[in-house]
């Protein structure tokens, strides 16, 4: 079995390590909730579930979730020396590690992250490849790959939210390529997570910010631009 430095020997074009389920899939997610949450975190908690938690050490998953916490692409060396590099800055972290939960995916990450007052929690899955799916967002279904512009609003649950919203995104030409919506409870909170194949004007942005039964809005633009 290789041991933790010689996983990371193998460099090359598109990621750092031996497979892309446990180490640029991994890099993607942690890339994708560091924007959920707005910066890079000066806490983490992760939790590796079933494969990931049997594994994590020997495919280097740690250090690419390191990694990509601190905006590393898949393609960084620096992925390698990320738990180094991590205490250079101050970002303090905890691996947890549930290794039979039948509900999670073979391949899930949950992260707790924390930046000042802000903390989110997400949960992302890595499906092979360097695909990867959000599956949660702060306990919403939320089911979105980071490939495309993605929209994550929290708003009051009142009718019309959805074809005013997309009426909105339509104004700006950007196709919707999918969209889902959960909520807490009937006239709870809702999120409404959109992918869309082009970004959308800052100005539209803060318009929908602006609106008073829009509690939270969060864009995420293609994580590997």
């Amino acid at each position: 079995m290789a041991n933790k430095s010689s996983v990371f020997d193998m460099i090359g074009p598109i990621m750092i390590g031996p497979s892309s389920s446990h180490t640029a899939g991994v890099v993607r997610i942690a890339r994708a909730a560091i924007r959920v949450l707005g910066g890079i975190p000066d806490e983490a908690v992760i939790t590796f579930y079933n494969s990931f938690a049997r594994t994590y050490e020997g495919h280097g998953s740690d250090r690419a979730i390191i990694g990509g916490l601190m905006d590393f692409k898949t393609d960084d060396a620096n992925i390698k020396n990320s738990l180094e590099i991590a205490k250079e800055k101050e970002l303090t972290y905890k691996f947890k590690s549930i290794g039979n939960s039948s509900i999670h995916h073979p391949n899930t990450i949950k992260l707790n992250l924390k930046k000042g007052e802000r903390a989110v929690e997400v949960v992302g899955e890595s499906l092979g490849g360097g695909v990867i799916n959000i599956a949660e967002v702060d306990g919403f279904v939320a089911n979105f790959s980071a490939a495309n512009h993605t929209l994550i609003i929290k708003a009051k649950d009142i009718a019309g939210a959805i074809a005013f919203i997309s009426a909105v995104i339509t104004q700006e030409k950007a196709n919707i390529a999918t969209m889902s919506v959960s909520r807490k409870g009937k006239n709870d909170l809702a999120c409404h997570v959109i992918e869309m194949d082009s970004g959308i004007q800052e100005i539209t942005l803060t318009y929908l910010k602006s609106l008073s039964w829009i509690t939270e809005l969060i864009y995420i633009p293609d994580i590997d631009l």
